[in-house]
């Protein structure tokens, strides 16, 4: 084989290096894409079991202050679960459905004018919000998170024991979706650890001495 072919040859079975680059970075933004796609839905599920945890802990905290007896705590709590998840469904229901509703309507608008990508109907209703996904997904991580200090608090006669074990396990769990939030969002795990946990317990600090100075006057 003389010179000539071998080098056709080897030209047209070489892939150019510059190709090869950027068919890889094609595949880190893809790759990368659907992480951050991802990422949202899982901090959206974190902050969710966070809010649930640390609003159904300060509403027992502050009936404790008041009303000591175990069965007061627990139906407190549980009231505080099945509001509180109703309230984020809701809420998550009518915000994503007005969101649905903006996004139809200026997908209407570009297959009026012709600008609409070149899509299937399937691929359209895959890429618009869900309101029932998002609200159920809220309602079961605000529940979630409320179930903590409502088992930790169950079948606990002694009212020390009873808040010691509720502080305990409440800021056991503001440490992890402390960590989880930030890990799924890329910032400093201390600080975020920090910033959660001391928030959760000035909420609940904040609530037990309110209320415990409002039930001491009288009121």
């Amino acid at each position: 084989m003389s010179s000539n072919q071998t080098s056709l040859n080897d030209a047209k079975f070489t892939i150019p290096s510059t190709d090869l680059e950027q068919q890889s970075a094609l595949e880190l933004e893809t790759k990368e894409f659907d992480y951050s796609k991802r990422s949202q839905w899982l901090r959206a599920a974190v902050l969710g079991a966070n809010d649930g945890l640390v609003s159904t802990a300060s509403l027992m905290m502050g009936v404790g202050a008041v009303k000591q007896d175990v069965k007061a705590m627990i139906l407190t709590g549980f009231a505080g679960l099945v509001a509180g998840a109703c309230s984020m469904a809701i809420g998550e229901f009518v915000s994503v459905y007005s969101q649905l509703d903006i996004e139809l309507a200026q997908l209407k608008r570009d297959n009026e004018r012709g600008n609409g990508e070149d899509r299937s109907e399937d691929e359209e209703k895959e890429s618009l919000p869900n309101p029932m996904q998002a609200a159920a997904a809220s309602a079961l991580a605000f529940s979630v998170g409320a179930l903590v200090p409502l088992l930790a608090a169950s079948f606990i006669e002694e009212y020390k024991v009873r808040v010691g074990l509720i502080v305990g396990t409440v800021s056991l769990a503001l440490v992890v979706f402390g960590w989880l939030g930030a890990l799924l969002g890329k910032a400093p795990v201390f600080r975020s650890v920090v910033r959660v946990l001391l928030g959760g317990l000035i909420a609940m600090a904040i609530t037990f001495g309110l209320t415990k100075l409002i039930g001491s006057s009288g009121l």
